[in-house]
């Protein structure tokens, strides 16, 4: 622990093995009654192996959890994925194929000899769930979702993309449009012709359709991209990798990577609707992992992120450090990118607040590609410590709120919407909180506009820290 007088957040990062079925959790204060569903959440929650400990927070073996709601009431369920990655490594007590940060042990013969087979993709899908092609779906960073039971939690399989689409990489972040009835996102193809591949699900299922391709020699590390009503845009951040490296597999995946400031921000856009690329912009160096919206004004495209001047973000959460408690400078600016559509016009990138957060969330049903006001996220309070409070932030004043309470840790505020609503906003936000004085974690249930407590249930164990989930209506 960093320093003696205060209380601890590691147990954030401590292994959470017990898997359990709780048929009612206990409530303080009063649920809202028309809360019917479920949040569904995927997290990060075996560090520790037998022969291993994953180098880094994204590496932790998944493990879902499902609070369901009816009639005032909150049941609770964790179960781990079984993915191919976890049995994997629970039968050999450590990794057996590479993840974010951490490879599998190997001998000298054994990392020659893997230069020449194809590059093992993990499916240890521990970064988000969504609704996918009618079904629920954890991902991760690669081209392997998996598929589970919404109830139960038992898993179905992967979720395979199509030859079609191929690549390696692709995001946990995909962007629905309820017009179109799809989901958009993309894929990393890796070779001596790298490609960024954008494509379509629909909603009903079937196979993927291409919506547009682009050459790149050197990919960028991209967590996530921005869809406006008619668009979708690539911020190819300058962490860059040459593909060589990737096949070559002597470091962990990220590590292959390099910040090359001197590229710039470059900003591409695309048509949704099959017209391919349309224009390409470059600004000055910025890295973030979330987007939080984009719309359409007049001849000019608005990107809202969170932003950081470089990647050094990605070596502060390494689970070394996280565990010493060392101070984590876990958050970034709203920023927001005016992107001129027509003639050559600069970019401009204006901080929204001095409030800085992490895990954005927004009225994503209502706002989702159109103008917005509302951003929730995490936020650090103490700059000693790790995340440690709820933050809104209005996106167009700046002006901001926060929800904070001792020794407690929350999670990516969720938000949701009653049935009838009728403005931007009027719901509860739903987040994981780290007790870390009383060594467990409880749902809390704010308004979203004034971040007032309204309910809380007390879950029976910790719950590392994770990062996104969704709710899912009954």
């Amino acid at each position: 622990m960093a320093g003696s007088d205060r209380i601890s957040y590691a147990l954030g990062f401590a292994d959470l093995d017990q898997e359990v079925v709780v048929d009612r959790l206990p409530v303080t204060g009063k649920m809202p009654a028309w809360l019917s569903g479920a949040l569904l959440r995927t997290g990060p929650a075996k560090f520790d192996l037998e022969h291993q400990t994953v180098n880094h927070w994204f590496d932790g073996l998944a493990m879902l959890h499902r609070f369901g709601f009816a009639d005032g009431q909150v049941s609770y369920r964790n179960r781990f994925l079984q993915s191919n990655s976890y049995r994997e490594a629970r039968a050999a007590g450590a990794l057996v194929r590479g993840e974010f940060a951490t490879d599998p042990c190997r001998t000298l013969f054994q990392r020659v000899a893997a230069v020449f087979e194809p590059m093992r993709l993990t499916d240890n899908c521990n970064v988000n769930v969504n609704p996918v092609g009618g079904e629920v779906v954890a991902f991760t960073e690669t081209t392997l979702p998996v598929r589970f039971d919404a109830e139960t939690l038992e898993t179905l399989g992967d979720y395979a993309y199509s030859s079609m689409i191929g690549g390696s990489i692709s995001i946990a972040h995909p962007h629905h449009d309820a017009k179109r009835g799809c989901q958009f996102s993309y894929v990393v193809e890796f070779g001596m012709k790298s490609r960024y591949r954008l494509f379509a699900i629909d909603d009903n299922g079937g196979v993927e359709r291409v919506v547009a391709e682009m050459p790149v020699a050197r990919p960028a590390y991209m967590h996530s991209f921005a869809m406006t009503e008619r668009y979708l845009l690539l911020f190819e951040f300058p962490l860059v990798v040459d593909p060589l490296r990737l096949r070559l597999q002597f470091e962990p995946f990220i590590r292959n990577y390099r910040w090359r400031p001197e590229r710039g921000l470059r900003i591409h856009v695309f048509d949704k609707d099959g017209a391919g690329l349309l224009k390409s912009v470059e600004t000055d160096p910025a890295f973030a992992f979330h987007h939080v919206n984009a719309f359409e004004d007049s001849d000019n495209i608005v990107v809202d992120l969170i932003a950081y001047r470089d990647a050094t973000i990605i070596d502060q959460l390494y689970l070394e450090r996280l565990r010493a408690c060392d101070p984590v400078d876990a958050t970034g600016h709203l920023t927001r990118y005016i992107v001129p559509l027509q003639g050559s016009a600069d970019v401009f990138a204006i901080q929204v607040a001095e409030e800085m957060i992490e895990l954005p969330r927004i009225d994503y049903e209502l706002c989702a590609g159109r103008p917005y006001r509302h951003v929730w996220g995490v936020g650090r309070r103490n700059k000693q410590d790790f995340l440690d409070s709820i933050v809104k932030i209005d996106a167009t004043t700046g002006e901001t709120q926060s929800w904070w309470r001792e020794h407690c840790h929350p999670g990516e505020p969720v938000f949701v919407a009653p049935p009838g609503r009728r403005r931007e906003g009027e719901g509860v936000l739903l987040s994981v909180v780290l007790d870390a004085m009383n060594g467990r974690s409880f749902l809390l249930v704010l308004d979203a506009l004034s971040l007032a407590e309204i309910a809380r249930a007390e879950c029976p164990h910790h719950i590392p820290f994770g990062f996104h989930g969704n709710y899912f209506p009954a």
